[in-house]
């Protein structure tokens, strides 16, 4: 007699509040999380989380790195960027910590952060071993649970990478460029066997239903090119994480899938497409995707735009990509930067997959600025500070503030201005 499918076990009151900050009924979102469709990453130990619902049903949702590192960051300088992530509306953070105290970090995220939080254990596994090969069955499930304990509400776990994918990422222009996907295949050339992420994967998803902890199902082997973007490498790992989906729904898991790396315009659609039918329609989860490798210094642009086309095909986490990717530890202005192109990006195909109440926004917005309503717009707008800024700067003796006027055109050029005016005269 087969064994009985084991469903998450959920917070009292947890799914009503997911429902009610996506407006709509809690019948929706219990359906889509029983259909694996949607995840709730609530740990039942985050005692201040307001819970978000993720999945292609609902508002595509954002999701910002944080973390300290050894050589340039502290958690006090982590924390300022996740109230930075906070206030232009990340909707998750993870903590990439490397280096420091990991714990700490992770203490002082989970106490002032109401949204989900996420991290990927694999690092302080190495932190902890001090080498990839001296990685442990022990420390792996040790670190898990300890994350798990604390209050972490999904984690990425490298289980879909295997011995046998090797050779086909030792033929791409950028290799492995996944942190966790390099580790892991440090460890298995090293001793030659199995990753160990996949052999103890009913281990970890174990811990994770304890807790109520979400696994995010990482893409080791995502492309770091457009020139290995669709490789056996990428599409052999995708079918794996394919299988491990209904493992931990089997178990009990709520569980979504990482998505890619770098991927050509033209390919983004396929590959949401792709990822939908092989992983069962579990929420995809992508890193931009970056639409070119040369945008230096402005890959949160590149990203932006692949990130805006993958959602309107159904990726429902955008994972936001700032200006220094590539080339550092991202400061504050490039969180907030980052973070305001990942919400347009979101937004952008929110309309267009006609999310309920996403133009809704913009027409508010655009009647504002049709009566030069500026406290309006600027209540509206997805980063009110800047606008602000902005608008003030813009202002002069010639152009004050309060007057009926766009201040690029000015009083006697303002399209707007001129035309209300021709109406109202006509109506006389």
């Amino acid at each position: 007699m087969p064994a009985k499918k084991l469903k998450p076990v959920f917070k009292k009151g947890r799914i009503e509040a997911a429902a009610k900050r996506e407006h709509v009924s809690v019948a929706k979102v219990q359906k889509e999380l029983d259909l694996g469709r949607a995840v709730l990453p609530a740990n039942s130990r985050h005692a201040n989380l307001e819970p978000t619902v993720v999945g292609k049903s609902f508002a595509c949702k954002i999701n910002v790195n944080i973390g300290t590192s050894a050589v340039q960051s502290g958690w006090k300088a982590e924390k300022e960027k996740l109230q930075i992530a906070l206030d232009c509306g990340a909707d998750a953070i993870m903590d990439l910590s490397t280096g420091g105290n990991i714990p700490l970090m992770r203490k002082v995220l989970l106490e002032n952060c109401a949204v989900p939080v996420g991290t990927v254990p694999v690092y302080e596994m190495l932190a902890r071993a001090g080498s990839p090969e001296k990685l442990t069955p022990q420390l792996i499930l040790d670190v898990i649970e300890e994350q798990a304990e604390q209050g972490v509400d999904f984690m990425t776990v490298h289980s879909g990478l295997l011995l046998g994918h090797l050779k086909y990422a030792d033929k791409r222009t950028t290799g492995i460029v996944s942190r966790g996907g390099a580790i892991l295949a440090g460890w298995m050339r090293k001793h030659q066997m199995e990753n160990p992420f996949y052999t103890m994967f009913d281990d970890i998803c174990a811990v994770c239903r304890k807790y109520n902890v979400s696994l995010s199902l990482g893409d080791g082997l995502r492309p770091g090119s457009l020139a290995d973007a669709g490789d056996k490498a990428q599409f052999a790992e995708l079918d794996t994480l394919g299988e491990l989906v209904l493992r931990a729904r089997k178990l009990g898991v709520q569980a979504m899938v990482e998505g890619p790396g770098h991927i050509p315009l033209h390919q983004v659609p396929m590959n949401i497409q792709r990822a939908d039918k092989v992983c069962h329609e579990a929420p995809f989860y992508v890193l931009g995707p970056l639409v070119t490798d040369i945008a230096l210094g402005y890959d949160h642009i590149s990203s932006a735009i692949g990130a805006a086309v993958a959602a309107r095909e159904g990726a429902a986490l955008l994972c936001c990509v700032t200006p220094r990717e590539h080339l550092g530890l991202p400061d504050a202005d490039d969180i907030r930067n980052g973070v305001v192109a990942f919400k347009i990006a979101a937004h952008a195909a929110d309309i267009a997959r006609g999310v309920p109440g996403a133009l809704e926004r913009d027409t508010e917005l655009s009647k504002a600025r049709y009566s030069f309503n500026w406290k309006r717009q600027f209540e509206l707008a997805l980063d009110p500070k800047t606008a602000i800024r902005m608008h003030h700067e813009a202002a002069s003796s010639k152009n004050p503030e309060g007057e009926e006027c766009c201040t690029m055109c000015g009083p006697d050029f303002c399209a707007m201005r001129i035309n209300r005016k021709a109406l109202a005269e006509a109506k006389k």
